[in-house]
């Protein structure tokens, strides 16, 4: 493992390449990479990198966000079918009927969806700057969320809003079994309990502390407790111990008994260590997005980042 890492990173320096990975990625990918981070922080490093190459190690609606933002720089996926049920939940002949059903709406949508989806939209937005794009729409305004209802929920609680919602929901977030976590947390009563706000309004309800992938991390770090119970992806529980050594990280548990008794994305755990490197020697697969499309969805991505630097 250590000589393919060796050899990943020789050849990023030789191709002007940077690889950029999400906070679920497996840890040996996330340990070579030039920024790790959640949707948000990779959109924002996308969008300034110098690179020739943005070898993205993610999901694919994150690799065609980047080639949005940077046409002229090769965008490249260790696996093609490393996809979203977001993303896969938001088909774009539904979504278009969707809009034109409800017209005069503000369409926002979650950064999970594809490139075609956010075309259709008015802006983006991430589950760190959800809140904050929401509000940034004038009371009056009617609005559509998509793809996710759980966050579009939680947005609705928080604003006050009566976003109308599609109906899409993230298959990771969904599997975290109440029961267990309840049972779990009887046996940590010193654990906080913290959430993504892709969870569902029961999970939610038990969390001290709910928020993105980065906000998640952020408070582990920020406050006193000394254990945790972390619902997301297990993939963030490497970051979080870098972050917190000495902190007690227990990972929510899920309906199903699998490998961990974690949650657990599959399209994440697709890209191995070996395709990063395949995938950055051959330059292949190469991520393309249709010129027309991606001038439509650049607008609404490029309001997103305006607000996020307010």
């Amino acid at each position: 493992m250590e000589i393919l890492k060796a050899k990943i990173l020789a050849l990023k320096k030789e191709k002007n390449a940077i690889l950029l990975a999400h906070y679920y990625q497996d840890a040996a990918i996330q340990e070579i990479a030039d920024f790790v981070g959640d949707s948000l922080g990779l959109s924002q490093e996308a969008e300034k990198t110098t690179a020739d190459i943005i070898l993205f190690a993610g999901v694919y609606f994150m690799a065609e966000t980047a080639k949005i933002l940077n046409p002229s720089k090769k965008v490249i996926l260790p696996d093609l079918n490393a996809g979203c049920s977001l993303a896969d939940a938001c088909p774009p002949d539904l979504f278009k009927k969707f809009i034109e059903q409800h017209p005069n709406h503000i369409v926002i949508t979650y950064v999970n969806c594809s490139a075609e989806i956010k075309a259709m939209s008015d802006i983006v937005c991430t589950s760190s700057n959800a809140i904050k794009i929401v509000e940034s729409i004038p009371i009056e305004k009617p609005i559509l969320f998509a793809p996710d209802r759980n966050l579009g929920n939680y947005i609705n609680q928080k604003t006050n809003r009566k976003m109308i919602l599609w109906n899409g929901s993230c298959l990771v977030h969904e599997a975290f079994s109440l029961d267990k976590l309840i049972s779990l947390h009887l046996k940590n009563p010193d654990a906080k309990i913290i959430a993504h706000p892709e969870s569902e309004a029961h999970i939610l309800k038990t969390a001290s502390y709910i928020g993105s992938t980065s906000g998640m991390i952020n408070f582990v770090k920020t406050n006193p407790s000394k254990k945790f119970i972390v619902a997301t992806e297990s993939g963030i529980l490497h970051k979080m111990h870098l972050e917190v050594p000495n902190k007690t990280l227990l990972p929510a548990p899920v309906f199903e008994n699998n490998t961990c008794a974690c949650s657990e994305c599959g399209f994440m755990k697709l890209n191995t260590l070996q395709k990063v490197y395949d995938c950055l020697l051959n330059e292949y697969p190469e991520i393309n997005v249709l010129e027309n499309i991606r001038i439509k969805a650049l607008l609404p991505i490029q309001r997103m980042l305006e607000i996020s630097k307010k």
